[in-house]
């Protein structure tokens, strides 16, 4: 064998990267006393070695084997991956080496893997599909430690038969202990962790808590956090180090800042916001406008890999839910010292740009700055003084009237210059739930959106727009915000199914991502508006962050980036940084190069999507919990989606969305055509389509499983 080269007295003589080299050099599998003979290594090392191999095993690069050896997975047939197992039942595993294709995993071949695991997998002969086939050898890393599950009967003395809330795990759990005071009730959620699996379908675990009623909003959220692995705590030290912080910004901070307290500059939020990231303030000079952003300076109070910054880097961004919001930072910075309160001076991050009298850019320039809110307003109130032109509501805003109106005519000159250059504008409802004193839903509305909204995104765009141009021009590195434009062969699609819309002759015969913003324009105001924008959407690609410059093309932006909610999103205090870095501040004299930047951009965006499945599974779990006190109801809705098995329905008076089965419709047999995406009656030809109305009644809700489900009502029947 090859000698190693020596090392410093005290360190480890050899790496993983060592190891690695030994596998392949002696091409056969390696037992642990072969390690120190092989690489002439002494026993001191022991701890130093069986680290490594356990770091090499749980990277899926080795695997131990029955008699005791291990051996180079790619040589085994085997591969590391995570394993994703759909509400079907079946499963896939994602190689870790992205080049390969997923292999299918039927439910018999799991072994004691579940959902969201790291494991081993053997490729077996043959394929299903596209992808190979192939059987789970060995969990290399749990996805949890804990599993929620729901209390079906009592089992034995102390026992509890319970089924997990996510139905990706599909086994029973016989939960034991005496962490409770009182015996569980049926339905109640139980947090527990699993211990063996007994037999086939069945875990034993220990009961750590109870999360209460499954019927309870406030449960509801506990539990998407926890499913979600979403943290609902700081530690000791990160509370420690934002209580050290001071509680105001004080002289010595504003050295080297420009002063502008005397501009009348003003939040604009919703209502129940109490982090606020940005304020603006607009001028009409000469022949353009002048817009500054001034947003909260949250780099000057979190130093790059302090306890606060690691745990900011790690959360990646705030996350919402409709009745709670675990924040980036403790409450001491996101709500107090950081937030852009009314009449009290906070330090801030400038964009300052000019613009033409058409909207047009002009300069921009940036800078630190100390400055003072005149005013906390809503975006209803902006909406009521601005819009609706509400005598009392311009009395309230009466010091900051003027200058809200000459920003309500810049942003509609920027937001003109957006849609002429190819912007996308989706126009889709929000929910927006009301919760009685308890925490129980008690409505669900579209949210309103206002202009006064659209008025802050023009601003926080330009803003955005203004510093990633500026970082790029002068090579910094930084985290863009990007866009990829839409897969050709998803846009084919799209065109051949808009094509058999009422609208179809009017659309444009070509499927480019070019076309599509004239799409959107022709729908808008029509019948079809819904169903346009819910099939445009849906072949959009996901934004993302990078250290790499490309373009947003949903904004139509060559150069995009995320400045304006450091207090929310980690992204924007890493730009933050870069911009600090760029003008040269006293203490930003080190950047990140863009080889440390880019797996922070590769975190940021797993978490995001985390967050975004959190908002989604909250909203279900809600709207479920809603429409339980409405069974038996009679609603109008549209079809928003169509499968081989029923199709979707969204609701005209509540904002929910359930499923009509074919199951349930015994008129006549069903064909899905699917280059149609509609349903078809062989004998009746009656048909189901997006975009189409229907009167449906609502005769079940499942809350753990997240379903509505509705039948067509009677006269629908009759009047075919």
């Amino acid at each position: 064998m090859a000698k190693k080269k020596k090392k410093k007295s005290g360190e480890c003589p050899i790496s993983p990267k060592d190891l690695l080299g030994l596998f392949r050099e002696v091409k056969r599998p390696i037992k642990m006393n072969d390690f120190y003979r092989f690489l002439n290594l002494s026993k001191r090392w022991r701890d130093d070695l069986e680290a490594m191999i356990e770091f090499l095993e749980k990277d899926g690069k080795i695997i131990r084997l029955r008699g005791g050896a291990w051996g180079l997975t790619k040589n085994l047939h085997l591969l590391p991956g995570k394993l994703q197992v759909q509400r079907s039942g079946v499963g896939f595993v994602l190689p870790k080496d992205k080049r390969r294709a997923d292999i299918f995993v039927a439910p018999s071949a799991f072994g004691t893997a579940m959902h969201g695991d790291t494991v081993m997998v053997a490729v077996l002969p043959g394929k299903r599909g596209k992808n190979p086939d192939g059987r789970i050898v060995r969990v290399l890393e749990r996805a949890r430690d804990t599993i929620t599950c729901r209390v079906i009967k009592k089992m034995g003395k102390d026992g509890y038969i319970c089924r997990p809330t996510d139905s990706r795990l599909n086994f029973s759990i016989l939960a034991t202990g005496n962490a409770l005071d009182r015996r569980p009730r049926k339905n109640e959620l139980l947090v527990v962790e699993p211990s063996e699996l007994v037999e086939g379908g069945l875990w034993a675990a220990t009961i750590i808590e109870s999360l209460g009623n499954e019927e309870e909003g406030s449960v509801q959220e506990r539990l998407v956090k926890i499913n979600n692995d979403i943290p609902t705590s700081f530690a000791d030290g990160v509370i420690e180090a934002a209580k050290a912080l001071p509680s105001v910004p004080s002289e010595e901070d504003f050295v080297d800042r420009i002063d502008l307290r005397s501009l009348d500059f003003v939040t604009i939020d919703g209502a129940d916001a109490r982090d606020f990231d940005d304020a603006i303030y607009v001028e009409e000079q000469r022949d353009g406008y002048r817009l500054w952003v001034a947003i909260a300076d949250v780099s000057h109070y979190v130093q790059e890999d302090s306890v606060l910054d690691q745990e900011a880097v790690e959360r990646a961004n705030s996350y919402y839910f409709p009745q709670s919001v675990e924040p980036m930072f403790p409450v001491e910075l996101s709500n107090g010292l950081c937030s852009l309160n009314p009449r009290v001076p906070r330090l801030a991050m400038v964009a300052e740009t000019y613009f033409y009298a058409d909207g047009s850019y002009g300069k921009s320039k940036f800078y630190p700055a100390v400055i003072q809110s005149k005013a906390r307003l809503t975006y209803e109130q902006v909406q009521s003084a601005l819009v609706d032109k509400n005598e009392k509501e311009r009395a309230v805003v009466a010091p900051v009237l003027p200058m809200l109106e000459r920003a309500e005519e810049l942003a509609h000159l920027l937001r003109q210059k957006r849609i002429d250059r190819g912007s996308l504008d989706f126009d889709l409802p929000e929910a927006k739930i009301t919760f009685d004193v308890v925490g129980d839903p008690i409505a669900i509305d579209r949210r309103i959106r206002h202009f006064s909204h659209m008025m802050i995104e023009e601003f926080m765009i330009a803003a955005n727009e203004a510093v990633a141009r500026f970082l790029t021009k002068v090579d910094v590195p930084f985290l863009y915000r990007v866009h990829p434009e839409p897969e050709l062969d998803k846009l084919s699609g799209l065109f051949k199914m808009l094509h058999r819309t009422d609208l179809g002759e009017a659309f444009p015969r070509e499927p480019s991502a070019e076309n599509l913003q004239a799409v959107l324009k022709i729908a808008e105001g029509t019948e079809q508006e819904f169903v346009v924008n819910r099939l445009t959407l849906r072949t959009m690609m996901q934004a993302q962050y990078t250290a790499v410059h490309q373009t947003h093309y949903g904004l139509a932006s060559d150069c995009y980036c995320h400045f304006t909610s450091p207090i929310r999103r980690y992204a924007d205090l890493v730009v933050h940084r870069a911009l600090k870095h760029a003008l040269k501040m006293k203490g930003y004299e080190n950047i990140r190069p863009v080889d440390r930047i880019q797996p922070i951009s590769d975190h940021l965006n797993k978490r995001e999507r985390v967050a975004m499945e959190a908002e989604r599974e909250i909203l279900k779990r809600i709207t479920a919990l809603y429409m339980l006190s409405h069974i038996g109801a009679e609603f109008t809705g549209v079809i928003s989606g169509v499968s081989d098995f029923g199709f979707w329905v969204e609701l005209e008076e509540v904002m929910a969305e359930g499923m009509v089965r074919l199951s349930s419709i015994d008129d006549d047999y069903y064909v899905y055509l699917s280059e149609r995406n509609e349903l078809v009656g062989e004998r009746t030809a009656r048909r189901f389509a997006l975009g189409q109305v229907v009167k449906v009644w609502l005769y079940d809700v499942n809350v753990g499983r997240m379903e509505i489900n509705f039948k067509l009502r009677e006269e629908d029947f009759e009047d075919q």
